[in-house]
């Protein structure tokens, strides 16, 4: 399991190791610079101090080399060498021949010009300073190896106070994240500690601010499941009331039908067990379609949709019914349009609009379907010729169970369920669409409109 304090550690700990590496590298290179500067520095006064020696002075002032350390060491070349930090002073004739060493071991070339260099005896480098005079050639050299130690030294003397404190530093994080986790911590309790009937909000008072993005997450959650298992009560209570009814119908009918003195009674207890049977399986299937709305219940499957294929399909899907009722069912979709939509989704509207529409709508009158454009939307409209809904009526009824007095109006024992309306509802505002009931321009009855958005017209 990733830990954020161990992934932050590491990531400090690899920063804080490299820049100690860093620092250490940069001292070394800035401290072999200032030794080549002093030592390039210290060769030359030497070189220059002794080529201003009087001619023939040169041998006899300076000290003669003595066996000891510098004897016992061999050079690079097989014989003896100076000692790391020891300067070797040679003269010469301007035509090459020696005069003086300092130390005869190390054979260090013949060099005719001036200034600062860097030979090679053997494998050993040296730092050199010639100085030539008009009878006399002083060199002046040390190994370059004894700057890269005092530099190495000089380094390795920082390195170790560094990485003392990239430690320090480094257990100062650790108490730091361990204290500023603490209350990721305490709020993880306080949400563990919740159970499904306390869904309140966490309280974020005393929380960080860089928590206060989880914790708003957290109470948006709670919101959201709250209102979920609000509805889903709900839901289960609406349909306890809704089937009481039609399961006491029900019983009632069977015992009519076991109590019938007759045929003829008995034929019409089961007529009337057969309708009751069909108003409860019409009423399971609203049921089960309103479950379907429910928020967070299923994702819409968005596609391109032809409103005039909607509208066609439905019409063919209710031509029966509409006849056998004496009701003018059609379609009018001339133009062309394309929203993105559940297919699905829409059919089931449609269907739930259609039904009701021929529900209320009595025989001999008309109901169409339209796929029109109205004030640059795409709409759908169902238009009947039925007894309308009252305008004080039309927000009430998309209100689950609400039936209204459309079924009184319209003559019909029937008034159905309740349901469809609020089946509708719940499905143009999963579409972002709006539902909207008023009446026929040009004559009684109901027009309901689903309007699209423009964001969800789209071509084929």
């Amino acid at each position: 399991m990733r830990s954020i304090q161990r992934h932050v550690l590491l990531w400090t700990l690899g920063a804080l190791v490299l820049g100690t590496l860093l620092l250490a590298g940069v001292a070394y290179r800035v401290s072999l610079d200032e030794y080549n500067e002093a030592l390039d520095a210290n060769l030359r006064q030497v070189a220059l101090s002794v080529a201003r020696l009087p001619a023939g002075a040169a041998r006899s002032t300076l000290p003669a080399a003595t066996p000891g350390p510098a004897s016992r060491d061999k050079g690079a070349n097989g014989g003896p060498a100076a000692p790391d930090l020891e300067i070797v002073i040679q003269t010469w004739t301007p035509d090459g021949q020696p005069l003086y060493s300092s130390h005869p071991g190390a054979a260090l070339p013949f060099l005719a010009h001036d200034g600062p260099s860097r030979v090679q005896v053997g494998t050993v480098d040296w730092d050199m300073y010639t100085a030539v005079r008009a009878s006399v050639v002083v060199q002046v050299a040390q190994r370059a190896a004894a700057q890269q130690l005092e530099a190495t030294e000089s380094a390795t003397r920082l390195l170790w106070p560094s990485l003392g404190v990239a430690a320090g530093v480094l257990l100062m994080m650790l108490l730091a994240l361990r204290r500023g986790l603490r209350p990721l911590g305490d709020t993880a309790a306080i949400v563990a500690a919740r159970s499904p009937q306390r869904l309140d909000p966490v309280p974020d008072t005393q929380v960080p601010r860089e928590l206060r993005p989880l914790v708003w997450a957290i109470n948006t959650l709670m919101q959201r499941l709250s209102a979920a298992l609000a509805t889903r009560a709900q839901f289960v209570a609406d349909a306890a009331h809704a089937l009481r009814t039609p399961v006491t119908a029900l019983r009632l009918q069977l015992g009519l039908l076991e109590t019938a003195p007759d045929d003829a009674a008995r034929r019409s207890a089961l007529a009337e067990l057969r309708s009751g049977v069909d108003r409860s399986q019409h009423l399971l299937e609203q049921l089960l379609r309103l479950s379907r709305t429910e928020p967070g219940v299923a994702a819409l499957r968005l596609a391109p949709v032809s409103l005039q294929a909607q509208a066609r399909d439905a019409v063919a899907r209710f031509t029966v019914r509409a006849e056998a009722r004496g009701i003018d069912l059609g379609a009018q979709a001339d133009e062309p349009l394309w929203v993105k939509a559940d297919a699905d989704q829409l059919a089931v509207l449609l269907d739930n609009l259609l039904d009701n529409a021929l529900r209320h709508t009595p025989s001999g009158g008309v109901v169409d379907v339209k796929a029109v454009r109205r004030n640059g939307l795409c709409c759908l409209q169902v238009i009947d010729s039925g007894p309308g809904i009252p305008a004080e009526q039309r927000q009430r009824v998309f209100d689950r169970f609400y039936r209204g007095d459309a079924g009184q109006a319209s003559g019909q024992a029937d008034s159905g369920s309740g349901l469809g309306l609020a089946i509708s509802k719940a499905i143009a505002d999963a579409h972002g669409a709006q539902l909207t009931l008023g009446e026929p321009a040009d004559a009684a009855g109901l027009a309901v409109c689903l309007a699209f958005d423009v964001s969800a017209e789209t071509l084929a």
